[in-house]
């Protein structure tokens, strides 16, 4: 009777700590916990369903008003850092999987890219496109940005890379070519491949700083990485993006006395 009640008590043991690191791998990411909310509870870039009344829309979006680091920030006043060393960026070629979701243009990432900032591993799963840029410089501006989404169990890291126009960008070129006529349906295009380290200037000096996801659920805990230079797209390409997305920017949030920090390291030729 003993040894049955052993072992019923060890079958349970086992059954729960199956449960338990299911739910620790399964544990949404911010970035997951939003694409969720994008199908949970509509929301858009203007109107009843704009940025000002997201909190109303459901509950969980109620970080978008309370929250104290919201992102995207107006960037002045950073503190030049000479300690801050370059963010580790080890991108991978991965097949061309896009995605049009209904507030933007994403590409789902395979694993095997990551970044290491202090110490610490993120994996980029995927980037997507907002017109005009959603960050400023000083006040300033940009044509368009896009945000390279890095990820891991209990935060995430964003490079943003300011776009304006000039050249016309080969690795942008691929994504536009293939962009999905049906939304919320990933295009898997077959024989064709991108490397999210192609978009990346030579200096990959940034603006640093704590923030959160730019759409609901406005979750925190998000590091920013701001590229000080910007990349190029051409015109005809920046203008491709606002036949779909003619404005998909959130407005510009309190910085709330957040420390906005400034690298300056030299690129290595």
């Amino acid at each position: 009777m003993c040894h049955s009640i052993a072992r019923r008590a060890q079958f349970v043991f086992a059954i729960s700590t199956f449960a338990f690191l299911a739910a620790i791998s399964l544990a949404p990411t911010a970035f997951a916990q939003a694409a969720a909310a994008a199908h949970a509870r509509h929301w858009g870039y203007s109107g009843a369903d704009g940025p000002s009344h997201w909190s109303d829309l459901d509950p969980s979006f109620a970080t978008c008003k309370a929250g104290k680091r919201q992102s995207p920030i107006d960037i002045k006043g950073a503190k030049k850092n000479s300690s801050l060393a370059p963010v580790q960026i080890d991108y991978k070629s991965s097949p061309l999987k896009i995605v049009d979701n209904g507030h933007t243009i994403r590409v789902n990432v395979a694993p095997g890219s990551s970044v290491t900032v202090n110490g610490v591993a993120y994996t980029l799963t995927q980037f997507h496109f907002h017109r005009p840029s959603e960050e400023e410089i000083a006040g300033r501006k940009y044509a368009m940005v896009i945000h390279l989404v890095n990820e891991r169990a209990g935060g995430s890291a964003v490079i943003a890379l300011l776009v304006k126009a000039g050249a016309e960008n080969p690795t942008v070129q691929k994504v536009w070519d293939n962009i999905p006529k049906e939304k919320d349906k990933e295009n898997e295009v077959a024989g064709v491949a991108i490397n999210a380290a192609d978009l990346l200037p030579a200096d990959q000096n940034y603006y640093s700083f704590d923030g959160s996801l730019t759409t609901p659920p406005c979750s925190e805990g998000v590091k920013w990485f701001v590229i000080k230079t910007p990349i190029e797209m051409s015109a005809a390409q920046i203008a491709a993006f606002a036949k779909l997305y003619p404005m998909n920017a959130r407005p510009i949030q309190p910085t709330n006395g957040r420390e906005i920090k400034e690298s300056k390291f030299t690129t290595s030729k």
